[in-house]
């Protein structure tokens, strides 16, 4: 097994916010996910396909996890990957392309290296290309934690040979569609190493500064058990317990911004207290195990069908198409498209309260009055 990362770049937004975190989850074992093993698969066949097309040896990978429609999003990166490859050729007579590239920065910040998915090094510039598996969450590089400490290793090691005056960060998020590019000038990242990073990475190292809840606790080992996120949640829920008129605009408004990782929050806190009674017994106070409802099931549905069909009933069998998603997983986004996208529509969503930083257009209810009223 190889060497782990004491200060992850990937976990970097959650230590520079809440820099306790990094010795608090030492008590806590690694996690994988099959989400992350499959993203880890997905990685491995985009670095064969990267190389494959650098005339760099490499053995395809195997993977159970491989799936048309996970093929599909590699690919969709891999030629983006590709066209970036080329475009370097073009402005630079000595470009670097680098798959997979490990990133030490242990002399700024102990113990901290992780590695870039991909890197490209032009006479000015150095370009950070990430691969993002995921599709729950719309992932951005606008000052992306991870990708600017991957972007000053590299720069450390690249003001060596040419003369770097942009970091290019970029994310690649293909089940999603979303491609993100955010650019920052060397010395402005040089600045944010020495004003925010080295020294917020050192007080997470020293086991200093103060425990702070935010949505980088998403992937925190210890957010089930953290007593500053419980604290945080516990008074927006005294919040919500008032009387809608008793509270500001200003506090209704944090209620609203918070209510979603609220109820995340406490069903991440029922499931965890629920596999810890079940798998290692633990008793909590005020409640106890019971078998939960359950629905009749057939003991057999062949037979069942046969006595049906001898007592004269023959309409017991239902069928219907699988939905959009799985059909789209069967198939691959691109013949999907091809042989079954005149036939998909989307309606309008129902209207709902979003924050500002939401990237849907807004709506006016005279607006949405007015659609009601011309269906009718």
């Amino acid at each position: 097994m190889g060497k782990h990362a004491k200060y992850s770049p990937s976990s970097g937004k959650r230590y520079m916010n809440c820099p306790p975190a990094l010795l608090l989850e030492e008590q806590f074992p690694d996690e994988e996910s099959p989400y992350a093993a499959e993203g880890t698969a997905g990685h491995k066949l985009a670095e064969h396909l990267i190389k494959k097309h650098l005339k760099i040896r490499s053995r395809r990978p195997v993977s159970n996890y491989y799936s048309d429609e996970l093929l599909e999003a590699v690919d969709e990166y891999v030629q983006y990957v590709i066209e970036q490859i080329e475009e370097a050729k073009h402005i630079c007579s000595d470009p670097v392309f680098s798959v997979e590239q490990k990133v030490d920065l242990s002399f700024r910040v102990k113990d901290c290296f992780g590695t870039a998915d991909m890197v490209i090094v032009t006479d000015k510039k150095v370009h950070i290309i990430d691969l993002k598996l995921g599709k729950g969450v719309q992932v951005d590089a606008e000052n992306n934690t991870q990708l600017m400490i991957y972007g000053l290793g590299m720069l450390d090691i690249a003001e060596m040979l040419f003369d770097i005056e942009t970091i290019e960060l970029t994310i690649v998020q293909p089940r999603i569609s979303h491609f993100s590019t955010w650019e920052i000038s060397a010395e402005e990242l040089h600045q944010w190493a020495e004003q925010e990073f080295e020294p917020k990475a050192k007080m997470a190292l020293d086991g200093k500064g103060e425990y702070k809840a935010g949505e980088w606790c998403r992937f925190c080992k210890a957010r089930f058990q953290c007593r500053a996120r419980a604290e945080e949640y516990i008074r927006l829920a005294q919040m919500e317990f008032l009387q809608p008129a008793l509270l500001s605009d200003e506090e209704i408004a944090e209620v609203l911004s918070k209510a979603d990782a609220l109820k995340k929050w406490a069903e991440e806190i029922y499931t965890y207290a629920q596999n810890e009674a079940i798998t290692n017994r633990k008793e909590w106070p005020g409640f106890k195990l019971v078998l939960g409802r359950s629905n009749r099931k057939y003991t057999d549905e062949e037979e069942v069908a046969e006595a049906a069909k001898t007592a004269g009933y023959t309409d017991i069998y239902r069928t219907s198409l699988i939905s959009i998603t799985e059909m789209e997983k069967l198939m691959g986004k691109k013949k999907f498209n091809e042989i079954l996208g005149s036939y998909v529509y989307k309606p309008d969503g129902k209207v709902t309260l979003v924050p500002d930083s939401d990237k849907r257009e807004a709506i006016y209810i005279s607006t949405a009055e007015a659609d009601f009223s011309q269906e009718d």
